[in-house]
């Protein structure tokens, strides 16, 4: 990262210095409430949708949840978390860790050089994102879900330190914020889309936390095998392929999405089916082949459930 930035990074806050005076961290400077949920008040000026601010060091954080969609970037060392109250968590340098508004979070004492930054995001803010992405796409409704709803269990864990695509845009949307930039929302909202994009291709990387870090990484597996894959895509297939049975990636997928591996494939063949329809001259014949059907009369009578239209009543719509 930029010397200037971590050199701005690494300063100690008033309120870090008053605990190494002996306080502690003051829940008052974050909540006016009694349970402890950092309020996005305290935290953005009027009329933002997201700042950043550099992580409190020097004590433990206490328990607590978020207003907001909180992304906690490590720019060096490691800080240690629990969520929901689960098993202790390690974000090492260069990862990245987002947590829904009801999460509840802790966080073990950082040293000097443990320096994280965390992003104070609306839910808003992501739909520059979304809109890239496609809210209509698996991957796209699996992460949205993840980070907007707000219930108590949502974190996404990228280990993606050697990916240095994600590593450019992240020092960007801190330099972004902490220079104040000209034209600051616009940019962040279009390099948060593009880091969206990066982390699409992450999968790999992602475990929602160390315990259960093997069960999102199959869903996300899955759901990468829909997107990539929709032509020949097989639960079945795909389940032998990661070591698991069927039964167990269903479910996985099911609990995750709401919505059976089958179901999803089959949205997304349409999906694509439409978009040929609609950019392309080729036969329905060749269409249905395509996207990876062979009966003919299923594909009609799918498409038009899902479309209230005949394949061809859909063409000629698109024309007008």
């Amino acid at each position: 990262m930029h010397e200037e930035l971590m050199r701005r990074l690494r300063a100690v806050t008033p309120e870090e210095q008053r605990i190494l005076d002996g306080g502690s961290v003051d829940k008052k400077a974050y909540t006016e409430r009694a349970v402890f949920t950092v309020d996005s008040e305290k935290l953005l000026e009027r009329g933002r949708l997201i700042s950043v601010r550099a992580h409190t060091r020097f004590a433990p954080f206490p328990r607590h949840t978020h207003s907001y969609i909180e992304i906690m970037y490590m720019c060096s060392g490691k800080t240690v978390h629990r969520i929901n109250g689960g098993e202790p968590v390690t974000l090492h340098a260069g990862e990245l860790l987002f947590l829904g508004r009801g999460a509840s979070h802790e966080i073990e004492r950082a040293d000097f050089d443990d320096i994280a930054v965390n992003f104070i995001v609306l839910p808003q803010f992501f739909d520059t994102a979304l809109e890239l992405i496609g809210a209509d796409n698996a991957l796209g409704r699996f992460i949205a879900d993840s980070i907007s709803r707000a219930g108590g269990s949502d974190c996404l864990l990228f280990r993606v330190a050697d990916v240095l695509p994600v590593q450019n845009l992240v020092e960007n949307m801190i330099w972004t914020l902490v220079r104040d930039t000209k034209n600051r929302r616009r940019i962040m909202q279009n390099t948060m889309a593009l880091l969206f994009l990066e982390l699409l291709n992450c999968t790999d990387r992602l475990a929602a936390s160390e315990d259960e870090g093997e069960h999102s990484t199959l869903v996300m597996t899955a759901l990468r095998e829909i997107e990539e894959n929709y032509r020949t895509a097989s639960l079945t297939e795909l389940a032998e392929k990661c070591g698991v049975t069927v039964s167990y990636l269903s479910a996985a997928v099911h609990a995750a999405t709401g919505s059976t591996f089958k179901s999803l494939l089959r949205r997304k063949r349409m999906e694509k089916a439409a978009g040929l329809l609609g950019g392309t001259r080729l036969p329905v014949g060749d269409i249905i082949t395509a996207v990876g059907y062979e009966n003919t009369s299923y594909f009609y009578r799918t498409f038009s459930e899902m479309y209230g239209m005949t394949p061809r009543e859909y063409r000629m719509r698109q024309k007008v």
